[in-house]
Protein backbone atom coordinates (compact mmCIF):
# COMPACT_ATOMS: atom_id res chain seq x y z
CA UNK A 1 0.00 0.00 0.00
CA UNK A 2 1.15 3.56 -0.83
CA UNK A 3 2.09 5.71 1.64
CA UNK A 4 -0.01 9.13 2.61
CA UNK A 5 2.45 11.99 3.21
CA UNK A 6 1.75 14.39 6.26
CA UNK A 7 0.96 17.61 5.42
CA UNK A 8 2.62 20.88 7.09
CA UNK A 9 0.60 23.79 7.47
CA UNK A 10 1.56 27.15 8.34
CA UNK A 11 -0.08 29.72 9.91
CA UNK A 12 -0.18 33.47 11.87
CA UNK A 13 -2.93 35.75 12.49
CA UNK A 14 -5.06 35.73 9.23
CA UNK A 15 -8.45 34.16 10.38
CA UNK A 16 -10.81 34.26 7.49
CA UNK A 17 -7.62 32.24 5.34
CA UNK A 18 -6.80 29.99 7.44
CA UNK A 19 -10.68 28.83 8.24
CA UNK A 20 -10.49 28.93 3.84
CA UNK A 21 -7.63 27.08 3.59
CA UNK A 22 -8.59 24.36 6.08
CA UNK A 23 -12.65 24.04 4.76
CA UNK A 24 -11.44 23.57 1.29
CA UNK A 25 -8.26 20.76 3.18
CA UNK A 26 -11.19 18.70 4.65
CA UNK A 27 -12.59 18.14 1.36
CA UNK A 28 -9.76 16.48 0.04
CA UNK A 29 -10.69 12.68 -1.06
CA UNK A 30 -7.22 11.70 0.95
CA UNK A 31 -7.73 14.58 4.04
CA UNK A 32 -9.21 11.56 6.35
CA UNK A 33 -6.38 9.11 5.78
CA UNK A 34 -3.41 11.75 6.11
CA UNK A 35 -1.47 13.33 8.89
CA UNK A 36 -2.14 17.29 9.76
CA UNK A 37 0.65 19.27 11.60
CA UNK A 38 -0.03 22.99 11.61
CA UNK A 39 2.59 25.58 12.78
CA UNK A 40 1.53 28.65 14.70
CA UNK A 41 3.50 31.38 14.26
CA UNK A 42 3.97 33.44 17.38
CA UNK A 43 3.03 37.69 17.10
CA UNK A 44 5.42 39.77 16.11
CA UNK A 45 3.63 42.53 18.37
CA UNK A 46 0.92 43.47 20.36
CA UNK A 47 -1.48 44.36 17.26
CA UNK A 48 -0.92 40.75 15.72
CA UNK A 49 -1.86 39.62 19.36
CA UNK A 50 -5.33 39.07 19.36
CA UNK A 51 -5.36 38.08 15.25
CA UNK A 52 -3.04 35.09 16.38
CA UNK A 53 -5.04 34.17 19.08
CA UNK A 54 -8.35 33.94 17.58
CA UNK A 55 -6.18 31.54 14.77
CA UNK A 56 -5.40 29.75 17.60
CA UNK A 57 -9.11 28.89 18.89
CA UNK A 58 -10.29 28.05 15.83
CA UNK A 59 -6.87 25.44 14.62
CA UNK A 60 -8.02 23.61 17.87
CA UNK A 61 -11.50 22.60 16.82
CA UNK A 62 -9.92 21.39 13.10
CA UNK A 63 -11.04 17.53 12.33
CA UNK A 64 -11.48 15.57 9.30
CA UNK A 65 -7.67 14.24 9.06
CA UNK A 66 -6.11 11.25 10.53
CA UNK A 67 -4.39 12.91 12.76
CA UNK A 68 -3.98 16.89 13.69
CA UNK A 69 -1.17 18.39 15.65
CA UNK A 70 -0.31 21.95 16.75
CA UNK A 71 2.79 23.45 17.44
CA UNK A 72 2.51 26.89 19.04
CA UNK A 73 5.03 29.10 18.85
CA UNK A 74 6.40 30.97 22.14
CA UNK A 75 7.97 33.75 19.79
CA UNK A 76 7.66 35.76 16.11
CA UNK A 77 9.59 33.14 13.42
CA UNK A 78 8.56 34.57 10.38
CA UNK A 79 7.25 33.42 7.65
CA UNK A 80 10.64 31.78 5.98
CA UNK A 81 12.11 31.03 9.55
CA UNK A 82 8.93 28.79 10.28
CA UNK A 83 8.70 27.21 7.06
CA UNK A 84 12.44 26.50 6.65
CA UNK A 85 12.04 24.83 10.22
CA UNK A 86 8.43 23.17 10.26
CA UNK A 87 9.35 21.47 7.48
CA UNK A 88 12.89 20.15 8.49
CA UNK A 89 11.10 18.96 11.37
CA UNK A 90 8.29 17.06 9.56
CA UNK A 91 10.44 15.82 6.29
CA UNK A 92 13.65 14.59 8.70
CA UNK A 93 10.86 12.59 10.62
CA UNK A 94 8.85 11.13 7.94
CA UNK A 95 11.03 11.20 4.81
CA UNK A 96 8.47 12.92 2.72
CA UNK A 97 6.34 16.16 3.37
CA UNK A 98 3.29 18.04 1.55
CA UNK A 99 3.41 21.89 2.22
CA UNK A 100 0.62 24.80 2.55
CA UNK A 101 0.12 28.72 4.05
CA UNK A 102 -2.83 29.66 4.91
CA UNK A 103 -3.57 31.79 2.11
CA UNK A 104 -3.95 28.44 -0.44
CA UNK A 105 -7.73 26.64 -1.06
CA UNK A 106 -7.28 23.41 -2.84
CA UNK A 107 -9.00 21.12 -5.06
CA UNK A 108 -10.33 18.05 -3.82
CA UNK A 109 -7.43 16.33 -5.10
CA UNK A 110 -4.72 18.18 -4.56
CA UNK A 111 -3.75 15.35 -2.03
CA UNK A 112 -4.20 12.69 -4.69
CA UNK A 113 -1.98 14.55 -6.99
CA UNK A 114 0.64 15.13 -4.44
CA UNK A 115 0.71 11.70 -3.08
CA UNK A 116 0.82 10.18 -6.47
CA UNK A 117 3.60 12.35 -7.70
CA UNK A 118 5.87 12.29 -4.53
CA UNK A 119 4.95 7.94 -4.83
CA UNK A 120 5.84 8.10 -8.59
CA UNK A 121 9.53 9.78 -8.23
CA UNK A 122 10.29 8.89 -4.82
CA UNK A 123 13.25 6.84 -6.42
CA UNK A 124 14.39 9.66 -8.66
CA UNK A 125 16.88 11.96 -7.56
CA UNK A 126 16.92 14.50 -10.35
CA UNK A 127 13.27 15.49 -9.27
CA UNK A 128 13.35 18.10 -5.90
CA UNK A 129 9.71 18.88 -5.81
CA UNK A 130 6.14 18.10 -6.94
CA UNK A 131 4.04 21.67 -7.19
CA UNK A 132 0.12 22.05 -7.00
CA UNK A 133 -0.17 25.71 -8.73
CA UNK A 134 0.44 26.16 -12.12
CA UNK A 135 0.32 29.53 -13.64
CA UNK A 136 -2.48 30.48 -15.99
CA UNK A 137 -0.67 30.00 -18.95
CA UNK A 138 -1.99 29.06 -22.34
CA UNK A 139 -1.79 25.46 -22.69
CA UNK A 140 -3.54 23.05 -24.24
CA UNK A 141 -1.92 19.90 -22.39
CA UNK A 142 -3.40 18.49 -19.32
CA UNK A 143 -0.66 16.49 -18.49
CA UNK A 144 1.95 16.98 -15.56
CA UNK A 145 5.45 18.25 -16.99
CA UNK A 146 8.97 19.32 -15.55
CA UNK A 147 10.59 22.65 -15.41
CA UNK A 148 14.20 23.32 -13.58
CA UNK A 149 14.21 24.43 -10.14
CA UNK A 150 11.51 24.37 -7.40
CA UNK A 151 8.08 26.01 -6.52
CA UNK A 152 6.15 27.72 -3.05
CA UNK A 153 2.40 27.54 -3.91
CA UNK A 154 0.62 23.96 -2.29
CA UNK A 155 4.10 22.16 -2.84
CA UNK A 156 6.27 18.39 -1.63
CA UNK A 157 9.86 17.33 -1.00
CA UNK A 158 11.08 14.61 -0.02
CA UNK A 159 13.82 14.27 2.76
CA UNK A 160 16.56 13.81 0.75
CA UNK A 161 15.72 16.48 -1.47
CA UNK A 162 15.45 19.15 1.22
CA UNK A 163 19.12 18.53 2.01
CA UNK A 164 19.71 20.62 -1.23
CA UNK A 165 17.90 23.50 0.52
CA UNK A 166 20.87 26.45 0.57
CA UNK A 167 19.94 29.40 3.14
CA UNK A 168 22.85 31.44 3.36
CA UNK A 169 21.77 34.00 0.18
CA UNK A 170 25.64 35.02 -0.35
CA UNK A 171 26.59 31.51 -1.38
CA UNK A 172 23.72 30.88 -3.57
CA UNK A 173 25.03 34.28 -5.44
CA UNK A 174 28.51 33.50 -5.96
CA UNK A 175 27.24 29.77 -7.29
CA UNK A 176 24.68 31.29 -9.53
CA UNK A 177 27.77 34.08 -10.86
CA UNK A 178 30.35 31.07 -11.13
CA UNK A 179 27.53 28.98 -13.50
CA UNK A 180 27.15 32.40 -15.24
CA UNK A 181 22.90 30.99 -14.86
CA UNK A 182 21.05 34.76 -14.14
CA UNK A 183 19.31 34.99 -17.47
CA UNK A 184 17.87 31.12 -17.48
CA UNK A 185 17.19 31.36 -13.36
CA UNK A 186 15.39 34.55 -14.78
CA UNK A 187 13.27 32.52 -16.93
CA UNK A 188 15.32 34.41 -20.45
CA UNK A 189 15.10 37.70 -18.08
CA UNK A 190 11.49 37.49 -17.96
CA UNK A 191 11.00 37.61 -14.46
CA UNK A 192 13.10 38.84 -11.99
CA UNK A 193 14.38 36.36 -9.50
CA UNK A 194 18.04 37.22 -9.24
CA UNK A 195 16.69 40.64 -8.28
CA UNK A 196 14.60 38.86 -5.14
CA UNK A 197 18.15 36.67 -4.25
CA UNK A 198 19.86 40.17 -4.04
CA UNK A 199 17.07 41.56 -2.04
CA UNK A 200 17.07 38.78 0.54
CA UNK A 201 20.85 39.34 0.61
CA UNK A 202 20.28 43.50 1.41
CA UNK A 203 17.40 42.32 4.11
CA UNK A 204 14.61 44.30 1.82
CA UNK A 205 12.93 40.77 2.02
CA UNK A 206 12.56 37.33 4.01
CA UNK A 207 11.90 34.91 1.58
CA UNK A 208 12.57 30.90 2.07
CA UNK A 209 10.99 30.97 -1.44
CA UNK A 210 14.09 32.63 -3.41
CA UNK A 211 16.18 30.44 -2.03
CA UNK A 212 14.15 26.77 -2.55
CA UNK A 213 14.38 27.34 -6.08
CA UNK A 214 17.70 28.63 -6.75
CA UNK A 215 19.11 25.75 -4.04
CA UNK A 216 17.62 23.30 -6.45
CA UNK A 217 18.35 24.91 -9.65
CA UNK A 218 21.81 25.43 -8.96
CA UNK A 219 21.86 21.44 -8.60
CA UNK A 220 19.99 21.19 -12.17
CA UNK A 221 16.91 19.59 -9.96
CA UNK A 222 12.76 19.46 -11.22
CA UNK A 223 9.72 20.22 -10.18
CA UNK A 224 6.65 18.25 -11.65
CA UNK A 225 3.74 20.65 -12.80
CA UNK A 226 0.43 19.97 -13.21
CA UNK A 227 -1.37 20.72 -16.21
CA UNK A 228 -4.31 22.08 -14.30
CA UNK A 229 -4.50 23.92 -11.06
CA UNK A 230 -4.76 21.92 -7.90
CA UNK A 231 -3.87 25.16 -5.78
CA UNK A 232 -5.26 28.81 -5.57
CA UNK A 233 -3.81 31.64 -3.82
CA UNK A 234 -6.24 34.04 -2.31
CA UNK A 235 -3.66 35.87 0.07
CA UNK A 236 -3.26 39.44 -2.22
CA UNK A 237 -7.29 40.14 -1.99
CA UNK A 238 -7.05 41.70 0.75
CA UNK A 239 -3.65 43.66 0.04
CA UNK A 240 -5.44 46.59 -1.57
CA UNK A 241 -3.65 45.61 -4.49
CA UNK A 242 -6.44 42.93 -6.20
CA UNK A 243 -6.01 44.56 -9.75
CA UNK A 244 -2.56 44.85 -9.80
CA UNK A 245 -1.21 41.12 -8.32
CA UNK A 246 -4.14 39.02 -7.80
CA UNK A 247 -5.75 39.16 -10.98
CA UNK A 248 -2.47 37.99 -12.52
CA UNK A 249 -2.41 34.47 -10.48
CA UNK A 250 -5.96 33.65 -10.53
CA UNK A 251 -6.44 30.10 -11.57
CA UNK A 252 -9.77 27.59 -11.87
CA UNK A 253 -9.44 25.13 -9.97
CA UNK A 254 -9.13 21.58 -10.90
CA UNK A 255 -12.81 19.84 -11.38
CA UNK A 256 -11.57 16.75 -11.85
CA UNK A 257 -8.41 14.39 -11.48
CA UNK A 258 -6.06 13.38 -14.71
CA UNK A 259 -3.90 10.62 -13.04
CA UNK A 260 -0.32 10.86 -13.21
CA UNK A 261 1.40 9.11 -15.41
CA UNK A 262 5.14 9.05 -15.23
CA UNK A 263 6.98 10.75 -18.16
CA UNK A 264 10.80 11.09 -19.23
CA UNK A 265 12.47 13.28 -16.12
CA UNK A 266 13.88 16.43 -18.59
CA UNK A 267 12.94 19.82 -18.36
CA UNK A 268 9.87 20.50 -20.96
CA UNK A 269 11.12 23.35 -23.29
CA UNK A 270 7.46 24.15 -24.60
CA UNK A 271 6.09 24.61 -20.87
CA UNK A 272 9.29 26.53 -20.56
CA UNK A 273 8.88 29.00 -23.00
CA UNK A 274 4.67 29.31 -22.15
CA UNK A 275 6.05 30.75 -18.85
CA UNK A 276 8.57 33.10 -20.23
CA UNK A 277 5.27 34.06 -22.75
CA UNK A 278 3.36 34.45 -19.59
CA UNK A 279 5.74 36.24 -16.86
CA UNK A 280 6.48 38.91 -19.30
CA UNK A 281 2.79 39.55 -19.77
CA UNK A 282 2.54 40.43 -16.03
CA UNK A 283 1.82 44.14 -15.39
CA UNK A 284 5.24 46.28 -15.12
CA UNK A 285 5.46 46.84 -11.76
CA UNK A 286 4.19 43.86 -10.68
CA UNK A 287 7.24 42.47 -9.10
CA UNK A 288 7.36 45.93 -6.82
CA UNK A 289 3.85 45.29 -5.51
CA UNK A 290 5.12 41.63 -4.94
CA UNK A 291 7.45 42.74 -2.97
CA UNK A 292 5.38 44.95 -0.86
CA UNK A 293 3.08 42.23 -0.15
CA UNK A 294 5.84 39.99 1.15
CA UNK A 295 7.21 43.09 3.44
CA UNK A 296 3.79 44.11 4.69
CA UNK A 297 3.45 39.87 5.97
CA UNK A 298 6.81 39.61 7.46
Amino acid sequence: MKSIAPIVLFVYNRLDHTVKTITELQKNLLARESELFIFSDGPKNNNAYLGVEKVRNFIKTVDGFKSVTIVERKKNYGLAASIIDGVSKIVNDFGKVIVLEDDLVTSPFFLTYMNDGLNIYQNDDQVACIHGYLYPIKSSSKHSFFIKGADCWGWATWKDSWRIFEPDSNKLLTEVQKSKSQREINFNNSYPYMKMLKNQIHGKIDSWAIRWYISTFLKQKLTLYPGQSYVANIGMDDSGIHNGVSDNFDVKLASEYNEIKRINIEEDSEQRKLFEKYFKSLKFNIFNKIINKIKSYI
